[in-house]
């Protein structure tokens, strides 16, 4: 199973063309990510996409949130967790990382080495990841739109992070982030890719089975009391 959890939503119309064209190109589920302000407006007519591709490719929302303000990510997480089947915070600056990773409400750290030189995660940082099982997101298009010395240290902070990942294995998802047809690749070729920036055929696979993971486990997340403890029903 493939899954892409960051396609970049935008109208109705765009949304089946994107998902039509994913799915001919192998995928089996994608999620289309909205910013706070066009989530709301995005849910209104979630129904109506269903409806045309419920015999395409499966899909759902994730929500991405882009802030530098520590409170203003943490009351969006609030507001939106039970509305979202996954959260995304863009990464980047130390603080958010940090924040993010801090925060078991979400689920993706994208791009934690957005803007950077390096890949802004650490040791401590990559301990804060696998405790609160809060994913880190690397995306196809930051280098398939970058050139000659920036698309080479997005690759160098993408191996940076592989080392992290190996020592300590926090949750892992990559993703295309593609915002029209002509950004998205085969599953081949997008396998391929991450192939030869250094992982493996079994990592690249757990990355899809990972966020096949968070797809289900925020499925059942309104009946976790806490860490470890969730409601079950009389029947159960």
């Amino acid at each position: 199973m493939f899954f892409d959890l960051n396609i970049k939503g935008s109208n109705l119309e765009n949304n089946i063309k994107l998902a039509k064209e994913a799915s001919f190109y192998g995928w089996n589920h994608i999620n289309f990510s909205y910013n706070v302000d066009n989530f709301p407006d995005a849910l209104d007519f979630k129904e109506d996409l269903n409806n045309s591709l419920e015999d395409v490719i499966n899909f759902d929302y994730t929500l991405e949130i882009k802030s530098s303000n520590i409170n203003e990510i943490r009351k969006s997480v609030n507001k939106f967790r039970n509305k979202s089947s996954c959260i995304s915070v863009v990464g980047g600056d130390l603080k958010v990382n940090r924040s993010t990773l801090e925060n078991i409400k979400i689920d993706i750290l994208s791009r934690p080495y957005f803007r950077r030189y390096d890949c802004g995660l650490n040791h401590v940082l990559a301990k804060e990841a696998v405790k609160n099982n809060v994913a880190i997101e690397l995306c196809f298009k930051d280098v398939l739109k970058s050139y000659l010395s920036h698309r080479s240290k997005v690759i160098s902070n993408f191996k940076d992070i592989y080392v992290l990942y190996r020592k300590f294995e926090f949750p892992l998802i990559l993703s295309s982030r593609a915002e029209s047809i002509f950004d998205i690749r085969t599953t081949h070729d997008f396998i391929a890719f991450f192939k030869q920036t250094g992982l493996t055929d079994v990592e690249i696979n757990k990355s899809f089975k990972t966020a096949d993971n968070i797809l289900k486990y925020n499925q059942s997340r309104e009946d976790l009391i806490l860490k470890g403890v969730r409601r079950v029903s009389d029947e159960a």
